[in-house]
């Protein structure tokens, strides 16, 4: 029998292999010391007490989903799993409302696991909250969204935030060596050759979930190595997966795995990378990639739109406006037909000019100010429109600068504290080169009066 008919109709080998405890997990070891927050969720002697709820953030394929369940089996608590995708406030009601007669009744506490929770409206993200603070049930909530931006504050306020890291190489290593033998997983029913293994660490990049999808892929197309005395097949067991089977699964693994949408932030990731990097085709294949999988199209037309304020820029200012008229378009006439101006924007932003130097500025504007780093406006900067404004000084000795031929003045416009601060620098790339000369001159006639 082929190891590809070993392997079909088998629940997929990265839901076989979910750890059923904490210390099954691999990684994460900087969320499971002693004493942690996870580690005592997990305790069974406090599976009816009071427990804090938690947003695990982190990229796909980190654990997050494996940490809730794994949590639930050892501490003996019921597990309730909703997708912020498909569920509803009806759907979360009807949760806490049954938790709530489970805690009542007999004592017994819920874990909530909501996928996705970045997915939740605000309103939506409301209904969590009588749960959350009334103790009815544990939220477990994963992200893959700074949840600073994604989840209310009421919620925040009410959960510990924790940061799952991508797996290291040797995690995923060890991941792939226990799907091998494990009777869940393969049962030692191929053998993983060294030159295969590490390419499926590469292939992989962190993400526990690709690892054993790939694998799997890969297994499928092994077959039992032929002994070379008699040409017939071996042992089953003997069969090898190569470097070989990986390459040819890649493309059979990534496809599985895009369709349930697993892989929609390294796609856009790879999309932005591409645009940044000038390379126009690569660019158009992960466009292709996100139309083909269903991807909303105003997802895209809005990083477009950050992609040329921050990888574009002053280099050539009619990037966003070109960006800006997409957006609009794909919102006008849908799709499919909004792939056009969709791959018109792409093309236009991969291959024109690029700076950063406008990003950057309000970035270390930003932390400067964080820092503490600002002093008082100039009083001659100062509003004096309102009654006893001009008493205090404000707006005296401003200097209107279309009262000079240049139209720049010298004239002190930062805080006393930062004077010195130059947060934008052009490049020379594009437009900007005619920026610099411009900023230069503009300097000059600032220090002057600095």
């Amino acid at each position: 029998m082929t190891s590809a008919a070993l392997f079909q109709g088998q629940t997929p080998l990265a839901v076989r292999m979910r750890p059923t405890s904490l210390d099954e997990v691999a990684g994460q070891a900087h969320l499971l010391r002693p004493g942690s927050p996870l580690v005592l969720l997990a305790r069974p002697d406090i599976s009816t007490g009071a427990a804090a709820s938690v947003i695990l953030w982190g990229p796909p394929g980190t654990g997050k989903t494996t940490l809730a369940q794994a949590i639930a089996r050892s501490s003996g608590r019921r597990f309730v799993e909703l997708s912020a995708v498909t569920a509803g406030v009806k759907d979360v009601r009807e949760v806490l409302q049954e938790a709530l007669t489970q805690r009542d009744l007999y004592g017994q506490s819920t874990i909530l696991f909501l996928d996705e929770i970045h997915r939740f409206t605000k309103a939506q993200q409301d209904t969590l909250l009588p749960g959350v603070e009334n103790g009815w049930v544990v939220l477990i909530a994963a992200t893959t969204e700074n949840p600073s931006f994604s989840v209310i504050s009421p919620l925040l306020s009410r959960s510990l935030l924790l940061t799952l890291r991508p797996l290291t190489d040797e995690d995923l290593g060890m991941l792939l060596d226990r799907a091998i033998a494990d009777p869940r997983g393969l049962g030692g029913g191929v053998t993983l050759l060294p030159e295969a293994r590490d390419a499926l660490v590469r292939l992989a990049s962190g993400d526990a979930r690709r690892a054993l999808t790939a694998l799997e892929a890969a297994a499928s197309l092994a077959e039992p190595v032929e002994d070379d005395d008699t040409h017939e097949a071996s042992d089953p067991a003997l069969s090898e997966i190569t470097a070989d089977h990986v390459a040819s699964a890649v493309d059979r693994a990534l496809l599985r795995y895009d369709r349930q949408g697993d892989e929609h932030y390294d796609v856009i990731s790879a999309f932005i990378k591409s645009i940044r990097g000038s390379d126009v085709d690569a660019a158009m294949h992960y466009l292709a990639r996100m139309v083909e999988a269903g991807e909303d199209p105003r997802f895209i037309a809005r990083r477009l739109v950050i992609s040329a304020s921050e990888d574009i820029g002053l280099a050539d200012p009619q990037a966003l406006v070109i960006a800006v008229a997409a957006a609009d378009a794909v919102a006008f006439i849908g799709m499919p037909e909004g792939r056009i101006p969709l791959a018109e924007a792409t093309a236009y932003l991969a291959t024109t000019a690029k700076s950063n130097a406008a990003y950057l500025a309000i970035d270390k504007a930003i932390a400067d100010v964080r820092a503490g780093g600002f002093g008082r406006v100039p009083p001659h900067l100062r509003d004096a429109h309102y009654p006893g404004a001009k008493r205090l000084g404000h707006g005296k000795d401003y200097r209107y600068p279309h009262d000079s031929d240049v139209g720049v003045v010298a004239q002190q416009y930062l805080p006393d504290e930062l004077t010195s601060k130059r947060y934008y620098e052009p490049t020379s790339h594009g437009q900007e080169r005619d920026v610099q000369g411009r900023l230069d001159k503009i300097r000059r006639i600032l220090g002057s009066g600095a």
